[in-house]
């Protein structure tokens, strides 16, 4: 029954040690966390930026057209009308880009 409770304290302890050990060298400014901190602010923050403005200046040059409107028997089905507006568009319609069952709205130009 001794033999039991020393098995006990002794897995109870094993995790604990390692947790403190780890929260130590984690909090500390040791040179792992100091690589990463470095790292975060010369490549990750510049890296973030750069893809932003790529995306930024990319759509600025994009011009969409609006593809051809195939009235496919599969697609578009509205089995019972949306709950807002004219219950005919999604929630997130795009007059431009999402064709409604019979086909795209009309746009002046």
């Amino acid at each position: 029954m001794a033999s039991l409770g020393r098995l006990s304290r002794a897995v109870v302890r094993a995790p604990l040690a390692q947790t403190r050990q780890h929260s130590a060298a984690a909090h500390g400014d040791s040179p792992p966390s100091r690589l990463w901190k470095i790292l975060t602010f010369t490549v990750a923050f510049p890296g973030v930026a750069v893809c932003g403005l790529n995306t930024y200046l990319k759509m600025q040059h994009h011009h969409h057209e609006q593809p051809e409107f195939i009235a496919y028997s599969h697609l578009r089905i509205r089995s019972k009308r949306f709950p807002w507006g004219d219950g005919v568009k999604s929630f997130f319609h795009n007059s431009e880009l999402n064709a409604l069952p019979d086909g795209y709205e009309e746009h002046e130009e």
